[in-house]
């Protein structure tokens, strides 16, 4: 009896669980494990963090069949910013990297079909020293939307544990 009953309720959750959400896990391609913080564009151009790494990816994504085969995330990891926040205190990209800005490539991977990643930090600074988003929630949230970014990862490198109970992290 005791079988029955289990039987039932998980066929009843299962059954809840059909609203077309989360039938794949996120699908896509992340740049640190291959390229870490390779920062160096002038000596390194085909394998440095920057809008041609990121651009290539996504030509690949549609050429190669991984759009086809459901693959929709480009994202990149740490090291994409540059090392101050603007005069208005916002996040920026180095425009040495990304001469187009986040925007920028941002519209040519929607150009694709697929979505842009991008990663942050909820410290201080992110764990290669950029700057984190400690202090400045809404701004950086407001910049992410204002470019148009999909999905966020993140880290929390030289962060408060503490902020994490005040909310903070969730309100992020």
């Amino acid at each position: 009896m005791l079988k029955l009953m289990l039987v039932v309720l998980v066929a009843r959750l299962a059954d809840t669980l059909d609203n077309g959400l989360g039938r794949t896990p996120p699908m896509g391609w992340n740049d640190w494990e291959r390229f870490r913080c390779n920062v160096d564009c002038k000596s390194d151009p085909d394998h440095c963090i920057g809008e041609n790494l990121f651009k290539h990816t996504a030509d690949l994504f549609v050429s190669e069949g991984y759009k086809d085969a459901g693959y929709q995330y480009v994202n990149m990891d740490d090291c994409w910013l540059a090392k101050k926040r603007d005069e208005q205190g916002r996040l920026q990209p180095d425009l040495e990297r990304f001469p187009n800005g986040i925007k920028g490539l941002a519209d040519y991977i929607h150009s694709k079909g697929l979505k842009l990643g991008i990663y942050e930090d909820f410290g201080t600074h992110t764990c290669a020293g950029y700057p984190g988003t400690e202090y400045y929630l809404q701004m950086d949230a407001q910049t992410f939307a204002d470019w148009e970014v999909d999905y966020l990862k993140l880290d929390g490198c030289y962060s408060n544990p503490q902020s994490y109970s005040d909310g903070l992290y969730d309100q992020f």
